[in-house]
This record gives C-alpha cells, structure tokens and sequence, in this order.
C-alpha cells in the first residue's frame, strides 16, 4: 500500500465502505478502492492493543496474516487498518490440514514474556500467566471454583520449562482462509498470547467441540506434551464455562469438564 494511501487512514469509516461484521461485538468493514483494507473497531481497547501488536509482529516476520497499515489503540473507538486478505475461509473439511504450514511459521516466532503481547500484564512465565488466568475466571464464576482449585493442583505438578512462542489462541474454522493463489492467512489476532504452543491445539480442540484433544489428528507427541495438552483443554474449557457470552458455549464447556473429571491429572 502506498504511504499516501496509509497517511489518509484515520479510523474513520469512509464512504462507500462494506461493513463485514458477523455476529461480533466489534464492527469490521472493508474499504475498496485501488488499494483496499480492513477497518476494524474495537469494544475493548485492550484487545485493540493486543490485536495491534500481534499484527506489527506478523508484519515483521512476513507471517501467514495481515498487515498492519496503522492503529489507535486510545481511541474512542480504538481502530485497526489491516491490509485486506483476498481470500475464502477454508472449508470445514480441509482446515486442519491446511492449518498446519501457517501454524508451523506462527509457532516459529519467539517472545521475550510470557502472556498477552500488549494490553495486559506481562509474565516471567507461562506457569504464572496460567494461573493469573485461573484467577480471573474465579473472580467471574465463583461457582467454578472447586474446578479451578483441582486445574491448580495439576498446574503445579506439570513441567512448563518452555520458550514463549507466538500463539493465535483463537483458532476455529473461519479464522483460516486461502486465496485463490493457494496461500493461506490467519485472521482474528485480539487474543494473541506468548507461550506454549500445545495450548494453541487445545483451544482448537476446545473451538471444535472434540470429544478430548486427543480426538485432533496425531502428531509426534511425548507422554509430557500429552499431559499438558489434556491440561490445557480442560483450563480453555473452563475459561469458556467462566467468560464465554454465548449461553450455549458455556453450557457445552461446563458439561464438558463435569463429563470427563478424569480429565484432571
């Protein structure tokens, strides 16, 4: 995009722009034009921020997902300006292959903390970012509690000796498209975190609705990366039984955890 084009981008939705919001809480727009983008607003400053810094990263490494053409994370709304992905979301019964190759160079990109990339507090580790989390889904649903205490106790027993890597930690058919060329992009970067990969194919597990992470297509796993990824599954569902606004979302996650206490290392 042409430096002119980008120094007109205010967070202001011009004319003639297409709104593509789907069910979201944010409002998404695309701009046509010789040189078209995607304009997004934010309910959530902080997920602005974080969205914002994921997509500088991507940029930086000539990641599988859009650009960044510019930001205002204090802004009333705080806005995006993506470069627009001509592309389809990949259908259901191709996507975790296709998933694989812009996962494998998501997974590649290292951090320096552990946690959120903007917006929020950062860790020493992935195992202090866990349990903040855990904290904030009590705070939300003390019903929830006792199961918290439990993800705990097994939290505390697993070896998380790892390197932050770049996480999407939204994964789920829809955030994946391929253009007409063959290449493929990741979209939706709010919820963009440093840490362990494992958890990226938990939450997949999670967005899915699968039976046990297991139930994902085998890859070469130890017994310790099994253990996590079991752990990990269950504290994505537990978030969702704590914050997800969709009812039903909630319901299924919380019927998952009581399904399978086994789950709990």
């Amino acid at each position: 995009m042409s430096p002119d084009t980008v120094a007109g981008i205010d967070g202001r939705v011009p004319d003639g722009a297409t709104e593509i919001t789907t069910g979201q809480v944010n409002r998404v727009w695309y701009i046509g034009g010789r040189e078209p983008y995607v304009l997004k607003h934010y309910s959530d400053p902080a997920r602005a921020a974080n969205e914002a810094a994921a997509l500088a990263l991507l940029t930086h490494h000539r990641a599988p997902g859009p650009r960044l053409l510019d930001a205002d994370v204090k802004g009333q709304p705080a806005w995006t300006a993506q470069s627009a992905v001509q592309a389809q979301p990949v259908p259901a019964d191709q996507f975790l292959d296709d998933l694989a190759g812009p996962l494998a160079a998501v997974h590649a990109i290292g951090g320096t903390h552990f946690g959120r990339l903007a917006g929020a507090t950062r860790h020493p580790t992935w195992r202090a970012y866990l349990h903040d989390r855990l904290n904030l889904y009590t705070t939300t649903a003390p019903d929830l509690a006792t199961v918290a205490a439990a993800l705990r106790r097994d939290l505390d027993r697993v070896n998380l000796d790892i390197e932050p890597r770049l996480l999407h930690h939204d994964l789920q058919p829809g955030h994946l498209v391929r253009t007409t060329g063959g290449l493929r992009f990741l979209l939706d970067w709010e919820l963009a975190a440093f840490g362990d990969p494992i958890s990226d194919r938990a939450r997949l597990a999670v967005r899915l609705r699968l039976p046990s992470p297991q139930a994902l297509p085998a890859h070469r796993v130890t017994p310790a990366d099994r253990q996590r990824l079991d752990l990990y599954w269950c504290l994505h569902l537990l978030a969702d039984a704590a914050l997800a606004t969709d009812p039903a979302v909630r319901a299924h996650a919380l019927s998952s955890l009581l399904a399978h206490p086994d789950r709990a290392l």
